[in-house]
């Protein structure tokens, strides 16, 4: 009976797929290594919470690393280092390597837009003495989420002029803070007759950000004065300037540990920030030259589909490609045939309070390292690039020989929904690419939460991927 119970033991060991827990596996020198990588990546949070705020935070740090701004018209050799950022707000990293372009590029892709409120162009109004924005959300959220938050205001108001000024109220102890107001529970009895997607609507989500008048007499609408009167002092901006304006309402609490035993972080902009990082940082590391040439692209837009001209549904990675190849004299076509890709971007974790959303052998749970998704999509993989068995392969075989721990996941059940990425239009370039990242509970919440180990494991797997030959 014990040798039966021993070849049974060795069969499974030998046949069966298992997700280790990194928190088991990892040794304590490991694991502190993650935490204090982790504590790089919550500063990037606190000041990166817009698109242009994390371009900025990567583009300093690339001239930090000794990268020099791209010049189109200039041929790089092998070991240049170069960054491109297009408007503000999307960033391009890439390190020359030793083959030609033409042997394929290693290529990272993550987002650094998320989920938030968008002022309206003319966003200010006065009423009942109270002076409010007007919104519109960004990306998907649940709208009742965003009641009754600390809230700050962050962004650019371009004066008719054409001067940029930069906006940020809030974060600082000695700001004031902003709130969407919801209904005491007492007189909410029709508000709670609603669903649940319905309780807080689009139009309801208005911003209180004043409610003393501008002087002590009779004219009409002296508290939305006495905000423009405040506004014209600190940014020297009217109120026609509004619509000409990016500003954005994101939560004004900082990044944090989570847990007694501090092994996660709670966080705004997890997605898709916590991968943005770990794919800049492994790049940044990078020593001498590598043998593939190692980009990674940092976009905006994805949380509405990519398009606009920041987003990676346009052509400005081609372009920045292309005139890398032109230089050379290579073919960019045969480059991105060639080109390998990670499309690094979050999954849902799975969350024991709401197990019926998931398929738990197809789920990812915090702390079994970096998500491996061979699609992502949604119901019928619509919106999915659907990676091959044979790059499948390639991937798992970088990431084994690497010792980085990952695992295998899906978003969701099936008919549950599902959600896209930037995989399908890396895709569109002929480019082999799978999705990889870190799971995240309560994902598209102002406040989410990820494992420090998956963090660290998609900084490993990131490196690992741009070293591999």
């Amino acid at each position: 009976m014990t040798e039966e119970k021993s070849t049974v033991e060795m069969k499974k060991e030998a046949l069966f797929y298992k997700r280790q827990n990194a928190a088991k596996a990892l040794s304590a020198e490991a694991q502190a290594a993650a935490d204090a990588f982790c504590e790089g990546y919550k500063a990037f949070l606190d000041a990166g919470k817009t698109e242009r705020e994390a371009a900025a935070f990567l583009v300093s740090r690339a001239k930090e690393r000794g990268f020099s701004e791209f010049d189109p018209k200039r041929r790089y050799e092998s070991g240049d280092r170069v960054y491109l950022c297009n408007r503000g707000k999307a960033v391009v990293l890439a390190v020359l390597g030793e083959q030609p372009l033409e042997a394929g590029l290693r290529l990272t892709a993550a987002h650094i837009d998320s989920p938030r409120l968008d002022l309206k162009p003319n966003p200010l109004y006065e009423a009942d003495e109270l002076a409010l924005f007007k919104t519109h959300y960004y990306g998907g959220i649940k709208k009742y989420q965003w009641t009754s938050l600390p809230l700050a205001l962050h962004g650019v108001v371009v004066r008719r002029d054409g001067e940029a000024v930069p906006v940020c109220i809030g974060e600082r102890d000695d700001e004031p803070r902003f709130v969407v107001t919801d209904l005491l529970p007492h007189l909410a009895n029709e508000q709670m007759k609603r669903t649940l997607a319905d309780g807080v609507r689009g139009e309801e989500l208005n911003v209180l950000v004043g409610s003393r008048p501008f002087a002590d007499d009779e004219a009409s609408e002296l508290v939305k004065l006495n905000i423009l009167d405040l506004l014209f002092q600190k940014y020297g901006v009217t109120e026609a300037d509004f619509l000409s304006a990016e500003l954005e309402v994101v939560p004004a609490f900082r990044a944090c540990d989570i847990g007694l035993d501090r092994s996660m972080i709670g966080a705004y902009g997890h997605d898709d920030r916590v991968c943005a990082y770990p794919a800049a940082e492994a790049l940044f590391a990078i020593e001498g030259t590598p043998v593939h040439t190692a980009v990674a692209v940092l976009t905006d837009k994805e949380e509405i589909g990519s398009d606009g001209n920041t987003g990676l549904n346009s052509a400005y990675l081609r372009h920045f490609l292309t005139d890398l190849c032109l230089a050379r004299g290579e073919n960019v076509r045969i480059a991105l045939s060639n080109t390998k890709s990670l499309s690094a971007d979050v999954t849902a974790a799975f969350d024991p309070t709401f197990p019926d959303a998931y398929e738990r052998a197809n789920a990812a749970f915090l702390n079994r390292g970096v998500a491996l998704m061979k699609y992502s999509g949604a119901r019928g993989k619509s919106g999915t690039s659907d990676a091959s068995a044979e790059y499948m392969a390639w991937v798992r075989r970088t990431l084994d020989d690497a010792g980085v721990y990952w695992q295998c996941a899906e978003l969701g059940k099936v008919d549950a929904g599902g959600g896209g990425t930037v995989a399908m239009f890396l895709a569109a370039q002929d480019i082999d690419v799978v999705d990889v990242g870190v799971p995240v509970l309560s994902m598209h919440a102002p406040f989410e939460v990820v494992s420090k180990l998956d963090v660290y494991m998609t900084y490993q797997a990131c490196a690992a991927f741009y070293a591999r030959f």
